[in-house]
């Protein structure tokens, strides 16, 4: 084999080609022996110059002389371009992650540990800060952003209605609260707040287990003396809730002893919510108070305190026994009014057991009224403390129905009811809460249906019975004597006491608020408030109409609430109790003068008060005899609607005082009443 090295070495690998082929030589295989020499042939080797380097030729060396190679200097090179180091990104990048990581962190604590509190006030203040800045830029005449000023109240009622229900819990309450203040709302906002029902989904048992461990340091079975596996000795309790609220939820359970007892727990969450929402409350109506200039931020605080003792239960507790106290003690109410009694020893802050009544709710008017087939001189269960029949408990683990189903005073047809008069059921309720407020300045603010049973007595008559005690309001007696003659004024016409009493309130319009109290229109004023809101309107078009008015409502609140020292916060609470009431006459077909009834207890409270003097009692006694001769005055307006209600062209005085209401809202105030705001 011939092996030629040559080729094209650049001066710089002349030493690297003499280097390689040194190697070459050095690795040919040395002298063969002779045995060996016919296999394997001599190479050959030739050094000489070779034409340029040919693959197909061999490597070839070349053996003329080549410069050094030298590489280029430093400075020929230019200057090297750095790196890209991405510092910005990576700076944005870390930042991210960062808050990423701390975001994660709240959540898993804001979830975990304070039940989605801070989530719940952060969606507060984004959806507050959307609404400010669009009735800022769109209260107008001619909104910018398009439509008109009912679009814009229809949207932000539409906002706010998500906003309470996706928040739940308390948020509920605060709607309640609210909703009963709805009647100056634009009718968008009537609208929504009528479907403000205080009703919501009920926790699993294990938050309520949680709940009473917390409370007592013990299981439900300890603290109750249940089982939940039938063993003898001990009582049932039903792990599913007979009834749900935003803020508690009622289980049904029979004691060892054989009572049976409604054992209210509150939500566990609403311990970590309560501080969080009242304070994003408070803060989204100072920022409000501030940016619209309405007089508002001052009455929050007294809300926030009252919604807040509702959330104790053992102050429900306190007020309960209070007010059986002022019922046993009232010859007048005394044996048609009952509250259930609490057991102190089954109750905590957050736990409160109660005995259980079987009765007809009030918003069942037909059961109310169907006649009675429950047998003669007999009355509901449990009616007179007469113990409730007792019946076996099958065992099983509490996840079922336990409680027994007591309808064999309905008859075999199952149509039965309480054979009781509408008239006599709503005259007890009116007398209660008129007594509440006039005699003994403790009210009880949330008389909605639910809250009420009614019972038949074994003599026919009816027995109401009151619960929920959370949300009460206590009248100083001097606040308390003012509200009696403000309603005397009231049915009286008598506008100097009115401005006289209103004033003292820091009420600068007393025929509006005069009306809003009666929940009818009052025709005693001078209309300076409607003519000061009316004024200068012609020549308008309608969306400047509508504007107008308004805002000059916004600026009669402004003025009615001018000295906010001065104002009864009372009044806020005072007022939704009135509307509730009602709502339920005008639900039963108004079967009673509500407003002859009211007046009358006004005046008559302040004859047998006794945080008055004798002397000042007996004039008013005098006083009361000329005001029942008014009364019949009212009477005649009472049985005008009867009898047209008879006749087929009224549905009764509640109803037609507030087709009054509705007309002059809409024709001189320029805003509509809804009816379901008044229906509680």
């Amino acid at each position: 084999m011939l092996l030629r090295i040559a080729g094209p070495c650049s001066p710089g690998l002349g030493a690297h080609c003499r280097h390689q082929s040194r190697r070459l030589f050095s690795s040919l295989p040395s002298q063969p022996s002779s045995s060996k020499l016919k296999s394997v042939p001599r190479p050959s080797i030739s050094l000489r110059k070779t034409t340029p380097f040919r693959p197909e030729r061999g490597i070839q060396i070349r053996t003329e002389r080549f410069s050094p190679f030298t590489p280029p200097s430093p400075e020929t090179l230019g200057k090297a371009a750095p790196a890209r180091e991405y510092r910005r990104t990576i700076k944005w990048g870390r930042r991210l992650l960062y808050t990423l990581a701390v975001t994660a962190v709240l959540y898993g604590v804001d979830t975990q540990i304070y039940a989605s509190s801070i989530t719940r006030s952060l969606r507060t203040f984004g959806l507050g800060i959307i609404v400010a800045i669009d009735y800022k830029l769109n209260f107008r005449p001619t909104p910018l952003l398009g439509g008109t000023i009912e679009d814009l109240h229809r949207r932000s009622a539409e906002r706010l209605s998500d906003l309470l229900h996706q928040n739940g819990g308390l948020y509920l309450k605060i709607g309640q609260a609210i909703a009963m203040q709805s009647a100056i709302l634009p009718p968008e906002f009537q609208t929504m707040f009528s479907r403000m029902f205080d009703d919501a989904p009920q926790n699993d048992w294990a938050d309520v287990e949680k709940v009473i461990r917390e409370d007592f340091g013990a299981s439900p079975e300890e603290v109750f003396g249940v089982s939940f596996t039938g063993e003898p000795g001990y009582g049932s309790m039903e792990k599913k809730a007979r009834a749900s609220a935003s803020v508690a939820q009622v289980h049904w359970a029979r004691l060892a002893d054989g009572r049976e007892v409604a054992i209210k727990v509150q939500k566990r969450e609403i311990a970590q919510q309560v501080g969080w929402d009242l304070w994003a409350f408070r803060l989204v109506m100072k920022v409000y108070t501030r940016w619209f200039d309405l007089p508002l931020y001052s009455l929050i605080p007294y809300i926030t305190d009252r919604l807040m003792l509702e959330t104790d239960f053992v102050n429900e507790a306190n007020n309960s026994e209070k007010m059986a106290e002022l019922v046993h003690g009232e010859p007048r109410l005394r044996g048609r009014v009952y509250i259930p009694k609490v057991y102190r020893e089954l109750s905590s802050k957050r736990v409160m057991t109660a005995e259980w009544i079987e009765g007809i709710r009030l918003w069942d008017k037909e059961a109310l009224s169907a006649p009675w087939r429950g047998g003669y001189r007999e009355g509901s269960p449990g009616v007179n403390g007469m113990p409730l029949s007792s019946t076996q408990i099958p065992p099983n683990n509490g996840t079922g129905s336990l409680k027994p189903e007591r309808n064999e005073w309905k008859g075999r047809s199952g149509k039965g009811g309480l054979g009781l008069s509408l008239k006599e059921v709503m005259t007890t309720m009116v007398d209660l809460f008129s007594a509440q407020m006039f005699l003994w300045g403790l009210v009880h603010c949330d008389p909605h249906p639910g809250n009420i049973f009614i019972r038949r007595k074994p003599n026919g008559h009816a027995e109401l019975v009151l619960i929920d005690h959370g949300l009460y309001v206590a009248m100083a007696p001097k606040f308390r004597h003012e509200y009696c003659r403000f309603w005397k004024a009231l049915m009286t016409f008598d506008n100097t006491a009115l401005s006289e009493i209103t004033n003292a309130w820091g009420i600068k319009a007393p025929d509006l608020f005069a009306s809003a109290t009666l929940m009818r229109p009052y025709e005693g004023g001078d209309s300076s408030t409607r003519n000061r809101i009316t004024k200068d309107l012609k020549g308008k078009t309608p969306a400047e109409r509508h504007y107008e008015m308004q805002d000059r409502m916004r600026q009669g609140v402004r003025e009615i609430l001018s000295e906010e020292e001065n104002f009864p916060r009372e009044l806020l609470f005072i007022g939704r109790n009135m509307r509730i009431v009602q709502g339920n006459n005008q639900f039963l077909g108004s079967p009673v003068n509500r407003i002859k009834l009211t007046g009358y207890w006004a005046s008559r409270s302040l004859v047998d008060s006794k945080d008055l003097s004798i002397r000042e009692r007996f004039a008013n006694g005098f006083r009361h005899l000329m005001f029942r001769v008014v009364l019949l005055t009212s009477d005649i307006v009472f049985y005008t609607s009867k009898v047209r209600q008879w006749l087929g062209f009224g549905l009764g005085m509640e109803d037609d005082m507030e087709r009054q209401m509705r007309f002059i809202a809409k024709d001189q105030f320029g805003f509509d009443l809804q009816h379901d705001v008044f229906e509680g």
